[in-house]
């Protein structure tokens, strides 16, 4: 798959599974063109404090983050602190906190399609990817 085609298209960017077994190569593709990679570990999340804390610090957020829904979205809609030709956000390992925190958790996920469409209209690509071993989003596309 031609992933470093496909990171282009802004019209489609957004919020998607991970590619199974296809992680480094997306990862080598968004590097290539030139974008910020960053690797979120959901894996000890329990709640949405605690995916706020793991976004704030593999995404670097700065000290006026909030930690609420709307300070997500700000952060995430600006990036300035991180500045790419485009963005890959790698979720990983969410599966607990799916299971601990289902509804915060999808609230994540429409919080970062959100910001998606605010850098679509900006031109520029914005990626979610979800690391998940269950099925439990039955709405969240593949990539391809």
């Amino acid at each position: 798959m031609n992933y470093a085609a496909i990171l282009t298209r802004v019209d489609v960017a957004g919020v998607y599974h991970m590619p199974v077994g296809g992680e480094a190569d997306l990862v080598a593709a968004a590097m290539q063109n030139g974008y910020r990679v960053f690797r979120v570990d959901l894996s000890a999340a329990e709640d949405k404090e605690s995916m706020f804390s793991a976004l704030a610090k593999a995404m670097k957020f700065p000290s006026w983050f909030g930690f609420n829904w709307d300070g997500l979205l700000d952060c995430l809609a600006d990036l300035s602190w991180e500045p790419g030709e485009g963005y890959v956000v790698i979720l990983e390992r969410c599966d607990r906190v799916h299971g601990l925190a289902e509804a915060d958790f999808v609230h994540l996920l429409q919080v970062f399609e959100a910001a998606a469409q605010e850098w679509r209209e900006q031109g520029v690509p914005f990626w979610c990817f979800v690391d998940m071993q269950a099925d439990g989003i039955s709405w969240l596309a593949d990539i391809a």
